[in-house]
């Protein structure tokens, strides 16, 4: 098959933690042929959804994971998989990718089905199942934030849009630095804000679940490193091996007939004790560090459902 991916630059990528190069590199050994390009170059042209970019050779060299051949235009209707890779924030930028990629659906499977990750982004997802999550409100207002902050007294306020654990802060009973990070965040920003009950169990870690075609096939646990409060491995959190409990798999079985139904094929929940906090979609992570922990083949499976949609 001829596979493209949409990605952050390539060459830049950790071969032993990025989920895109593993899911290349599975690709690759199945025989298939690899071609990269950022969202900046993805076009509509007269008709026609293009991508400015490189077939793409990788390898699991440290500091060298690809080679990239010639800068080319290619015609995406002409590929059989188009991968939706890079990562958020989920802005105008992201959307506008969504809405051109939606253009192939007829001719390319894209994978996660662009439509739905543009209208499932994982912070907003949660709210069609409140009874798995924690008390959450999304707002700008300040009185509404306030007033969920005095019922619950010890809150996580964070950016609705944000990734990777940036812009999160843990507010408790005493803190009284709200009001001043409410004016940093609408300074810049015109999003809202998502404000969730802080949960203990954080202290523990925060599960990564990954779901391939809506069923759970493993879990990792991350772990916050000492006096942080977020367990996201971009800053700093400690991957962890850990089993999937009967909770996750009630979590799962709940949201997984939705996430198989609207195309996400592959997906990363995060659980932190037994609540849901977040759906991933747009570009989840977790692959290899779950490959050496349990010594499964994640990539392989995603592939394996995505040859059966190709069926």
């Amino acid at each position: 098959m001829k596979i493209a991916f949409q990605m952050d630059p390539i060459t830049g990528v950790d071969i032993n933690a990025d989920s895109s190069f593993r899911l290349a590199e599975e690709a690759q050994a199945r025989g298939h042929d690899l071609f990269f390009y950022g969202p900046d170059q993805l076009a509509y042209e007269e008709g026609r959804i293009t991508a400015r970019g490189h077939d793409m050779t990788v390898q699991r060299v440290a500091g060298d994971p690809a080679v990239l051949g010639p800068r080319r235009v290619v015609d995406l209707a002409d590929f059989d998989v188009v991968w939706l890779r890079q990562d958020p924030p989920f802005d105008m930028h992201y959307i506008t990718s969504t809405h051109l990629l939606d253009r192939l659906k007829n001719d390319v499977l894209v994978v996660n089905d662009p439509f739905w990750v543009r209208n499932y982004p994982e912070k907003l997802l949660v709210l069609d199942f409140p009874d798995l999550t924690p008390p959450t409100t999304i707002a700008r207002d300040l009185e509404t934030i306030k007033a969920f902050k005095a019922r619950h007294g010890d809150v996580i306020l964070k950016p609705l849009y944000g990734n990777g654990g940036a812009g999160v802060f843990r507010l408790d009973a005493n803190d009284r630095n709200l009001t001043s990070l409410h004016e940093l965040f609408t300074g810049f920003s015109r999003e809202p804000l998502i404000v969730q009950k802080f949960l203990p169990d954080v202290s523990n870690g925060d599960k990564r679940v990954i779901l391939v075609d809506g069923a759970p096939i493993g879990a990792i646990n991350r772990v916050p490193a000492a006096g942080e409060t977020r367990s996201n491995m971009h800053v700093g959190g400690r991957p962890e091996k850990i089993g999937l409990s009967d909770r996750d798999h009630e979590i799962c079985a709940a949201i997984g007939p939705l996430l198989k139904e609207k195309g996400q094929v592959f997906v990363g929940i995060d659980v932190i004790g037994d609540y849901l906090t977040e759906i991933n979609v747009t570009s989840p992570t977790g692959i290899q560090e779950m490959e050496r922990f349990d010594g499964l083949n994640v990539a392989g499976a995603i592939w394996d459902a995505i040859d059966a949609r190709l069926a």
